[in-house]
Parts: C-alpha cells; sequence; structure tokens
C-alpha cells in the first residue's frame, strides 16, 4: 500500500504560563508547492503571517486543535499536547492516510503514524502545522494583551520571561494562566 495523503502534526504553547496549547495537522498538496516553509520559530513574524494565509489556501486541508487552560492543569501538559494534536487531525476535511508528528511521542490514534525529532524542522507538512498554530495561538496571546495590557501578552506571548514573571507577582494570575506550573503556583499560594 503506497502512502497518500501526509498529515504533518506539530503543537505550540507547551512552555508558556498562560493560554491554550493550540496543534494544527496539515496535509500539503503536492501540485501546488509551498516555498519557504521552515520551523515557526525560525521565521519572522511577518513571514510565519504571510504564509499562514499561503497554507490555508493551498493545502489541501489544515486543521487547528486545542486543549485549554483547564485541560492543561487536570492532565498535565504533555497529555493535553497530543489531545490538542489528535483534536486537529480530526478536524482535518480529507482524512489522512498517514501521520508525521513532531516530537517523540505518538497519538492516540488508529492511524498510520511516526514521531520525528524536530520534525518541524525536516518535514514540510510538519513546518506547515507549526506555523499556522504558532500564529494562531500568538493572534489569541495579543488579544488577551487587549484585555490585560498590564502582563504584556502581545511581548512574551504566555511564556515565562522575566517581565510576565513579575506582572504575576504584581497582578496575580488570571484566570488564562496555568495553575499546574510552578511560577502560577507560587503566586496563587
Amino acid at each position: 500500500m503506497s502512502v497518500r495523503l501526509v498529515a504533518g502534526v506539530d503543537e505550540v504553547g507547551r512552555g508558556p504560563l498562560a493560554g491554550a496549547v493550540v496543534a494544527a495537522a496539515v496535509i500539503l498538496d503536492p501540485e501546488n508547492w509551498i516555498e519557504g516553509l521552515a520551523d515557526s520559530k525560525v521565521l519572522s513574524e511577518k513571514k510565519r503571517n504571510e504564509l499562514d494565509v499561503i497554507i490555508r489556501e493551498r493545502a489541501l486541508s489544515w486543521s487547528l486543535g486545542r486543549a485549554e487552560v483547564e485541560e492543561i492543569d487536570e492532565i498535565n501538559i504533555l497529555q493535553a499536547s497530543l489531545l490538542a494534536m489528535k483534536r486537529a487531525v480530526e478536524g482535518l476535511s480529507v482524512a489522512p492516510d498517514h501521520l508525521k508528528i513532531d516530537g517523540n511521542k505518538p497519538i492516540k490514534m488508529k492511524l498510520s503514524m511516526e514521531t520525528i525529532v524536530k520534525g518541524d524542522s525536516k518535514v514540510a507538512s510538519i513546518s506547515a502545522a507549526s506555523i499556522i498554530a504558532k500564529v494562531a495561538r500568538d493572534k489569541e496571546m495579543i488579544e488577551l494583551d487587549k484585555q490585560h495590557p498590564e502582563y504584556g501578552f502581545a511581548c512574551h506571548k504566555g511564556y515565562p520571561t522575566k517581565m510576565h514573571r513579575e506582572a504575576l507577582i504584581k497582578y496575580g494570575a488570571l484566570c488564562c494562566h496555568r495553575r499546574s506550573f510552578k511560577p502560577v503556583r507560587d503566586v496563587l499560594k
């Protein structure tokens, strides 16, 4: 059996102290190649935003999945990341024959799959997934910043920067903060 439709799967937002973990699954169209795909972390914000539009237009199928803060706190960040990736795959409008997953943990699904460490820098469909997931999550953090500018979410995107940790200490935790993460837990004591 030949593999025909391959979905790249990746997540963003495992390390932040706030917000959902967001995953994406992307099936690229081999007849409509996209130039410039790379790991979202090495691309400029401008380039990610440009590629996000192109991926959404040209991919055979793409989907976002997420696990919310409450789920992260309940089942842990690794399990929440895998859940978000599963939801992204389940949301595809075209069923893939095979998954290429960034990292070393498979998703609990009855599908052919392989895990690829640093896959977001090695496999185009995983790069595409990393890009649309990052753009989506960053937009959420920018919106959150409009509601709570004192935390600086537009700058740090929820990651535990010095600025974010200081804001947590000064203003306390918001409902979007992950209570199971130590810097948040510490301010709740």
